[in-house]
């Protein structure tokens, strides 16, 4: 698709991607208030709090898709989507924390370097250097989506507290992931400045 003058036409900020990603961002506050609500007592506000995260985190590979596919990747875009997972995902581990089911020390590491990574990118997007997601740094949002998930769903409800376990486990998988494809995002940051520096 083209603009009268021969160039490639941009898409409307306002398309279906952009819609579901607003969606995701309003969901998040609902999320919280259930999540905290429940104050640990594992009832319904706990089970309902566990699947909206679930289907929120879960229509942000759906929104990229649409995207990417019927060409409706806008700036906007750009910056609500990264903005939408960090406010899921570093929220749900404030309030995991907030309820004493998770060390502060762990939401700090994935929180601090989830928003300073994403700052940085945008910072860098105004430059207009476009800092596509490493594969390290899908496998960390792969695996801090399903660690964070598995913390939400009482399973231990029915199933016993071995699920403790495997919860510790992914999280650990989740921290270890967050840290490594952090510092593959400095790596990148070092490299992009000295391109910069050298271009000028």
């Amino acid at each position: 698709m083209t603009s009268p003058a021969g160039l490639p036409a941009r898409s409307a900020n306002w398309n279906l991607p952009n819609a579901i990603t607003v969606v995701r961002i309003l969901a998040a506050p609902v999320f919280f208030w259930m999540l905290l609500a429940d104050e640990g007592a594992d009832g319904w506000l706990r089970w309902a709090a566990a699947v909206l995260f679930i289907l929120a985190i879960a229509t942000d590979g759906i929104d990229g898709h649409i995207a990417r596919s019927r060409g409706l990747v806008t700036d906007l875009g750009k910056i609500l989507d990264p903005i939408a997972d960090k406010l899921l995902t570093s929220g749900a581990l404030i309030c995991l924390s907030i309820l004493g089911e998770l060390p502060w020390w762990v939401t700090a590491i994935i929180v601090v370097r989830e928003v300073g990574i994403t700052v940085w990118r945008l910072v860098e997007l105004r430059r207009g250097n476009v800092v596509p997601a490493s594969s390290g740094g899908k496998l960390k949002t792969v695996v801090q989506s399903v660690a964070i998930s598995f913390a939400l769903v009482p399973l231990w409800t029915f199933l016993g507290d071995w699920v403790y376990w495997v919860n510790g486990v992914l999280m650990t998988a989740a921290v270890v992931l967050t840290l490594w494809s952090g510092l593959l995002y400095v790596r990148d940051a070092v490299r992009l400045a000295r391109t910069s520096r050298d271009a000028s």
